[in-house]
């Protein structure tokens, strides 16, 4: 078979190209797919052609990578131009579906049973985004109408925003829904007039078996009259907990179980954790209820909620027809897990700390916010991160490496680095005289020196001693070289300052710790860390530092005792 001068060219030009993107001989798959792109007349003689388009990868292979490039950029510059613009990934938040002259508004809906953690992060960064790039209205709303269950913690009110402050998601307006009972209320009795709701005394056992098989209770078609009554005596506390639920009428032979007349108010009688609510209120709304009430309330436009929680949008479009509201538009996305996490929820981490397993919220092994801003992740780093995330309905299993990547650019050059020596051992130095030395705080910044005294004795790090012996010459970093003498107790000699020394022997450079230094401990995910640091340290509380081949950390507290620092990452 023949080809064409052109078809030649474009086999030529497409392997041209993926040797100077790669550096290396063509590879005739990744040719072959750009020819047949170009060239579909010949999609059809696929077979004929492969031992041709072999001939002229193998002609191009023959020569090195400058021929390679001055060729392309003879034969086809676009396609140099090409490989330098780099595709970034499809990051970021898709834009919004917002009619003309509409404000946008969003919320973020936590029960504050616990603090923020990072899951709910995205939530919140979203959510508080999306308002900003369209100038609209954020609002917190507390969903916080399960007294029993998942019991509101006072403390967490004031963390989601506090904590939403600092993720730069300052909200417009704070709502409580245990504060808007009444309104709850009012729209149960407009529905129940309506003969939209009723108030239902089946076991919850009966009621799914007849729920199952599509069968009404006998309460359903009772009159609104007769449920008003009902309903007056659920708010007097005349009924027990569990003697008594309203539900919302939908289509009791709904293929879907869980859209058959769902609940919307139950009785609790355990007081509210708030003083102010207490025990004024006997009679809870269920979060579809209540979320369904407070959107429309709320003048929300548009929602983003997990996949998980479809069917929340479908039972609450029951409420938004009877009243003849119309309903958010609605965005879903999928669940994302942290590998260092794993699965968490907050009433499990609840009862952690409560039974001493963590000690407390802010413990740098759990994922709340609490703990990530001790240990010194800035709130610009997670507002990155969940952005591009982005909003899409697969699931996302990511590392907390991404983060950290992310927080590493922000803190790299403006952490001072310094020496910290952890599970220290002394190792004592003769022929070396007491000096100063004065390495500087940051290795490419211009942020002047740390003063450090040095006598005939120094600390290192245990593991660096185990992996040495007698004779083992190293460069005690910034300082000088010496030779191990002796391990028990550790001792060597004064060799030279020569750099030269270090690269000629290839010694190991070993990092190490004053014997005026400062006791430190470093509280991380993977434990405790005890050891000495320079003295310096004690001037950077609530700084991110850089313990050098240690890692990112920041200075918590500093007492005359010690320093307790917070692991940051590597």
């Amino acid at each position: 078979m023949t080809l064409t001068d052109d078809d030649k060219k474009t086999i030529e030009k497409y392997a041209l190209q993926n040797a100077v993107k790669y550096g290396q001989a063509p590879q005739v798959g990744a040719v072959m797919g750009r020819v047949m792109g170009e060239c579909p007349h010949l999609r059809s003689k696929a077979r004929d052609i492969t031992p041709i388009i072999q001939d002229i990868l193998t002609e191009v292979s023959r020569g090195t990578p400058e021929q390679w490039q001055a060729h392309l950029q003879s034969l086809a510059p676009e396609l140099i131009e090409e490989l330098s613009v780099k595709k970034e990934p499809d990051k970021g938040l898709k834009a919004l579906d917002v009619e003309e002259g509409q404000q946008v508004v969003m919320r973020f809906a936590p029960n504050p049973n616990g603090p923020p953690t990072l899951g709910s992060t995205r939530g919140i960064v979203v959510n508080s985004e999306y308002v900003k790039k369209y100038g609209g209205k954020f609002i917190i709303r507390f969903d916080d109408t399960d007294p029993q269950t998942k019991r509101p913690m006072l403390e967490a009110y004031d963390w989601y925003v506090d904590d939403c402050k600092w993720l730069g998601a300052d909200p417009d307006e704070v709502v409580i829904a245990s504060d808007r009972i009444p309104v709850y209320y009012d729209h149960a009795r407009k529905l129940i007039e309506m003969g939209h709701a009723y108030v239902c005394f089946c076991d919850g056992e009966v009621f799914k078996k007849l729920k199952d098989a599509k069968q009404a209770c006998p309460h359903r078609d009772v009159s609104p009259a007769e449920n008003l009554k009902h309903w007056d005596r659920m708010l007097a506390g005349e009924y027990e907990e569990k003697t008594a639920v309203v539900r919302i009428k939908t289509d009791i032979t709904h293929k879907d179980p869980a859209l058959r007349d769902y609940g919307a108010f139950r009785i609790v009688m355990t007081p509210h954790p708030r003083p102010e609510v207490g025990d004024r209120y006997c009679v809870w709304p269920l979060l579809d209820f209540e979320g369904a009430i407070e959107d429309h309330e709320l003048g929300m436009t548009h929602i983003i909620r997990g996949k998980d929680l479809m069917d929340s949008e479908k039972r609450q479009g029951y409420i938004y027809k009877y009243f003849g509201w119309q309903y958010p538009k609605t965005t879903h996305w999928g669940r994302v897990k942290m590998h260092e996490f794993g699965k968490f929820s907050t009433s499990g981490l609840r009862k952690a700390i409560e039974d001493g397993e963590y000690s407390g919220w802010d413990d740098p092994r759990l994922p709340t916010i609490r703990a990530i801003r001790r240990r010194g992740i800035r709130p610009e780093a997670i507002r990155k991160f969940m952005i591009e995330m982005g909003v899409g309905e697969t699931d996302i299993s990511i590392s907390m490496d991404t983060l950290y990547a992310e927080n590493r650019k922000l803190v790299d050059p403006i952490a001072n680095r310094y020496f910290f020596v952890w599970d220290p051992v002394e190792l004592e130095i003769t022929g070396a005289k007491p000096c100063m030395i004065t390495p500087a705080l940051h290795p490419t910044e211009d942020r002047g020196c740390r003063e450090i005294e040095v006598s005939d004795r120094v600390y290192l790090c245990r593991e660096d001693v185990e992996k040495l012996e007698p004779g083992s010459r190293i460069r005690l970093k910034d300082l000088y070289n010496v030779e191990v003498t002796s391990m028990e107790p550790l001792r060597a000699k004064y060799l030279d300052d020569s750099v030269e020394s270090v690269k000629k022997e290839k010694m190991r450079i070993i990092h190490w710790a004053p014997m005026d230094g400062v006791a430190v401990k470093v509280l991380s995910p993977d434990g405790e860390f005890t050891g000495i640091a320079e003295k310096q340290v004690t001037t950077e509380p609530d700084n991110v530092v850089q313990f050098e081949r240690f890692g990112f950390c920041r200075i918590d507290t500093v007492t005359d005792e010690k320093v307790v620092a917070y692991y940051t990452h590597k």
